[in-house]
């Protein structure tokens, strides 16, 4: 049994409608009828209210076996830290769309990543390359990354599994602290640490803590209006050894 037919044989077990459910634990009967369906997936805050209503462990929610009757108390929060369930959305065909979060949004993001109903106002992207696998578009913002410009937008997968990151790959990292940032990985310092930089040299590298990470998505494609030219990656070289010269300068007391 998938997590759709789970949520739908717990309601029933409870002798609750959809409407009536709704009411109970404060998710709105169309999500839950989304969620039934399969054209939505629970986030981790809806998950929990599920498995305390129902008193039933969420590994027993989203698992694929099930005992008719049998109740455990739920897990609470603080145990499923790592747990990456994806909130996504299909169309007609039952084929996941990909969203596109543009840069107005990455605020509200934060929060909402996790609910079906703000991923589903989302504007959509029709990228027929992508078959395999779950997508999303992010617009970036900043010089971080040159030669890719301010206002590109990057098309990431969801890496479920964060131990499958590589190093020199970049990501677009889904953060509590930092927001949502696109960086480049140098290395995973140890099991709770990430260490990233920007392809500016201008930008110091800096760690993300395993605790403050969301959402991970590997980058697959960039989407621009304009295009990285050789004369602008070759200027933005000067600039940068200009500037480093100008700190030996100063750091030899030759400098103004």
């Amino acid at each position: 049994m998938s997590i759709h037919e789970n949520i739908k044989y717990f309601r029933k077990e409870a002798g609750l409608t959809q409407e009536q459910l709704s009411e109970k634990i404060g998710i709105k009967r169309s999500v839950i009828g989304a969620y039934e369906e399969g054209r939505a997936e629970p986030g981790v805050a809806n998950l929990l209210l599920f498995a305390d209503f129902f008193k039933v462990s969420v590994d027993e929610l989203i698992g694929n076996k099930l005992k008719k009757s049998s109740k455990k108390p739920a897990k609470s929060a603080e145990n499923f830290d790592n747990l990456k369930i994806l909130s996504i959305t299909v169309d007609k065909d039952n084929k996941e769309n990909i969203h596109f979060v543009p840069h107005k949004a990455a605020a509200g993001y934060l929060t909402g990543y996790a609910d079906p109903e703000f991923i589903a106002e989302l504007p959509r992207v029709y990228l027929p390359i992508f078959k395999e696998g779950s997508y999303r578009a992010f617009e970036i913002r900043g010089d971080s990354m040159l030669p890719i410009l301010p206002g590109s937008i990057i098309v990431g997968q969801f890496l479920e599994n964060w131990d499958n990151v590589k190093q020199s790959k970049t990501y677009i990292v889904v953060t509590q602290n930092e927001g949502i940032v696109y960086k480049r990985l140098v290395s995973l310092k140890d099991k709770h640490s990430y260490s990233f930089v920007s392809d500016n040299t201008l930008y110091p590298p800096y760690e993300i803590a395993e605790e403050d990470i969301r959402e991970i998505w590997e980058a697959k494609a960039f989407i621009s209006t304009e295009f990285p030219t050789t004369n602008t990656t070759h200027s933005l070289q000067e600039v940068v050894t200009e500037l480093k010269e100008e700190v030996k300068k100063l750091k030899n007391g030759k400098g103004y």
